[in-house]
Formats: structure tokens, sequence, C-alpha cells
């Protein structure tokens, strides 16, 4: 108890007529946090201290996951930037593609090809850089390995020469789409196979074409680009005309993404080479970086499963206190490094809170309300932090009826379509540090 006292800066507020006192204090906002703590007779009849406590022990740490799925993207990611902590990023993409119909007409004359890429609005990094596009004709079928997904650690074969190749300055925002033309060579064998009859549905398609991989050049250091996978806005488009007899009309078939498999083939390989020396430890999911082993600092990664990993060991220390309480209020505050982020590094302003167990498996999200919202209010200061509230998760832990080895980890909500990376301070930063803040309220001590 001397230990947890010592350790404990509480602040004490008597409250003389507990029943008043606690129902004013319920008409707050935050309703303790959904922590279905009902005040019964026992409670509202006694004397009651509210406690504030922003001093119990919060462990951070950083953990990775083998790896995670991307054949659910909801974006094609294209791209490459080299970053100062977590290395080279490299974010290229595969799919199979299928034309919309397997008729041509017989006097049609081919024309050309060309890749339709929409963007989607999303980017990370600078996109005032150069980027490169290098479409690749694969040439192996896109099936998962032993499951039914893809991952970011997936891989396929590929030919070296370029079906298309594309230099551009990304306009993700002001830009509709760019419009690559492909190898006429290539064109000319899809025409003449779907003109002639000798491919005539899906199967003899695929056997034919297996699919083409977008691919950022090795020296490319700008951004990561968002591409949709609609079949409306990125697509191959076969251009051909046929002579009349007054004019040639010209005409063209769209080889839309594979919709019509589940799951479809499609995946985002995404990697990160060379990150500083703490980062290279996480060898498998169940490795944590402890915070103290790696600047004070803990660190989230979209895209390769990087993630922030926070637990909560002393907090059964609350029974030391004399009386019986409960948690009425606990919200966990974390400071993003100064200068880790600026308008190209941008920080979001949610991230989705999960919860593991000790070997780092998934367990469940927090809940579908609890996220980590960012609190710019005093950002003209350089105080911002997310905030989230998890006083029913810690209620849980402290009542045992949760396992107290599981722990919290951040990530975006759309970790698997993004590559946003964030540096958190961790405990042992001072006055920057993560803080768990708790309103314990005690009643019938003796």
């Amino acid at each position: 108890m001397k230990v947890f006292l010592n350790k404990l800066r509480a602040l004490y507020i008597i409250i003389v007529g507990g029943f008043l006192a606690f129902a004013a204090h319920s008409c707050s906002d935050d309703i303790y946090n959904d922590s279905e703590f009902v005040a019964g007779e026992t409670f509202t009849d006694s004397n009651i201290r509210l406690i504030l406590i922003d001093t119990l022990t919060v462990s951070t740490s950083t953990m990775k996951f083998d790896s995670i799925v991307t054949s659910e993207s909801t974006r094609i990611l294209l791209g490459k930037y080299t970053d100062n902590v977590f290395g080279t990023v490299t974010a290229s993409s595969y799919m199979q593609f299928l034309p919309e119909t397997y008729t041509i007409d017989s006097e049609a004359v081919f024309d050309s090809i060309v890749m339709v890429l929409g963007y989607d609005n999303y980017y990370y990094n600078d996109t005032l850089q150069k980027n490169t596009i290098h479409i690749k004709k694969i040439n192996e079928s896109i099936k998962p390995e032993s499951d039914d997904y893809f991952y970011n650690t997936s891989s396929i074969g590929y030919d070296e020469d370029d079906l298309g190749f594309f230099e551009y300055n990304p306009r993700p925002l002001a830009g509709d789409s760019i419009t690559i033309k492909l190898v006429d060579d290539f064109g000319t064998d899809v025409f003449s196979k779907l003109q002639e009859k000798d491919i005539v549905n899906i199967d003899e398609y695929r056997d034919y074409f297996k699919g083409i991989g977008l691919l950022p050049d090795d020296v490319d250091d700008g951004s990561v680009i968002g591409f949709s996978k609609s079949s409306e806005n990125t697509y191959m488009r076969l251009y051909f005309s046929t002579d009349t007899e007054y004019e040639s009309e010209q005409d063209y078939l769209d080889i839309q993404i594979d919709a019509t498999t589940t799951p479809i083939p499609f995946f985002n390989s995404i990697t990160a080479d060379d990150p500083i020396t703490p980062l290279q430890s996480l060898t498998d999911s169940k490795t944590n970086l402890e915070s103290a082993d790696s600047n004070n600092q803990s660190y989230i990664q979209a895209g390769i499963g990087i993630a922030m990993r926070v637990q909560f060991p002393s907090i059964t220390s609350l029974y030391d206190i004399p009386g019986s309480g409960t948690i009425l209020d606990g919200t966990l505050k974390i400071k993003p490094v100064s200068q880790s982020y600026n308008d190209h590094l941008k920080l979001r302003d949610t991230l989705a809170v999960y919860v593991v167990d000790q070997n780092n498996d998934l367990i469940e999200t927090l809940s579908s309300t609890s996220y980590a919202i960012l609190n710019r209010d005093n950002q003209e200061f350089n105080d911002i932090y997310y905030e989230i509230p998890i006083s029913y998760y810690l209620e849980e832990l402290q009542l045992k009826d949760r396992d107290i080895d599981d722990a919290l980890i951040l990530l975006p909500t759309d970790y698997n379509s993004t590559v946003d990376r964030f540096i958190l301070n961790g405990n042992g930063n001072g006055e920057n540090e993560t803080v768990l803040e708790l309103t314990y309220g005690v009643y019938d001590e003796d």
C-alpha cells in the first residue's frame, strides 16, 4: 500500500451530502464513459471521496503484426518514399482484369490500348515530387497460397518488360485520373484473340492474361498515391475503329478489375526497408519493443502493421485505497512527438483502438464508440494529444473480468488501405509522456 501511495499524486475532494454531489457529477456528458456504474443505496447513503489520479503506471511499447490482409484494401496503393524513421516505404499493386464483352466486330481495326487510373483522394508524403508507374504483365495466377487472402507481404511473378511506363506529378485532390498508353503489341494481341474468337469466356481469358502489376520506380522518393478499385474509375480501354460507307466509326472495349471472383484477385504489396535500429528488432508479432528501448517513443505504421501497445500493470493496486470504490472515469492521453509530423506526414484525427492478448493476437475492437480522438484545442501552443475513454476496459481489468495481460493497441481505422505513420510519446518522457487520468469514487470507508 505504501508503494502505491508513494506513487499516487491524488487530489481528494471531500463531498458533503454524497448523493447530491454524485447526482450532479453524473449529469456530465461522459456518463462515466458507459461504465454501467449504478449508484445504489449503499453508495448514496455514504460519504463519497472522488480521487483524481494521474500517476498510475502506464506501460507503452511497439509491436508489429507478421502480416496484414491487403486483398481487402479499399484502394490501389502505388508509390515510394523514404522516411528517416520508418525506412523506404514502397507500395505496389497487383490485380486481375476481365473484358466486359468477348465480341469485337470482324471488320474492326485496332487503334490503341490505354490504362486509366482514377484518383480516390488518398495520398501520403510529398506530392510535389515526381512519381513513376511501371505496368507489368503478371505471369502466374493470382491465387492465395494457403487461405482466401493476400497480405502486404505477398508477392507474385511478372515479366520484366513494361506494358506501360509513366512519369507524373500527382494531383490526387485536383485531378480526376491519369491515362497511360500501353504497348501496341499487347493491345493488338488482346484485340486479335477477341476478334478471332480464340477467347470467348472468363476462364479462357484468365488463362491467357493473368493480370497486371503496378510498381513505382526504384529511385522514386515522393509519395504513395491511392487509386480507385471501382470499374468506373480504373480500367484498361481497348480502342478500335470500323469503316462504314461514309466514315470511320470509333469504338472501345473496357477491360475491368475482376469483381466476379470471391475474394477479388487483388492485393497491395507494402514494404518498409531499413528503418531505425529499434524497429528492426520487431521480427515477429510476439515481440514487444519497450518504449524505454526506443527513445521513450512508440510507433504506428499502417500498411506494415506496426502498432503502439499500451498496458496498465498496476490497475489492481486501486484496491489498496481504503474503502470500497469504483472507476467513474478514465482517459488515456497520448502526445505525438513534436516535429514528427508535418503537412506531408499528417496526423489523422482518429485512430482505432483494439484489444490484443499477451501474444498480440487480435481479440476485439475496444468498443464501437471508443476511438483515439486528436485534441487540437491548444495546437497553437504545440499541445495536442490523442485521448481515449477507457473506463469500462479498466474496470474489467481491476475486477479481473479481463485478463490482466491483455493490452490495447492503436492503429488507423483503415490500416490495410493506407501507409500513414505516427511517432508517439511513451512512458518515461517527462511532461510529454503517456498519461492515464482516473476518477475513482470511494465510499463506505471505515
